[in-house]
């Protein structure tokens, strides 16, 4: 999970990958727009398939936490 960063002054603080100003909500409305994850690497020269990955490990794992008070 290296490869997701946070940084106050880079996007809002959104989580991005490595740095960069390639914020994990863009690659994921990407691959929810139908893109491969190999399309979402041409379309953001930047990104290696590893970020993707990240990515969905990242959106993974922040919906796997119990909500209180959901019914």
């Amino acid at each position: 999970m290296d490869r997701i960063t946070f940084n106050p002054k880079l996007c809002g603080g959104k989580p991005c990958i490595r740095g960069m100003r390639v914020r994990v909500q863009d690659v994921l409305e990407l691959l929810a727009d139908g893109l491969t994850p190999d399309e979402v690497v041409k379309q953001l020269p930047y990104v290696e398939l590893e970020d993707v990955r990240a990515c969905l490990e990242f959106a993974a794992k922040r919906i796997s936490h119990p909500t209180l008070g959901v019914v």
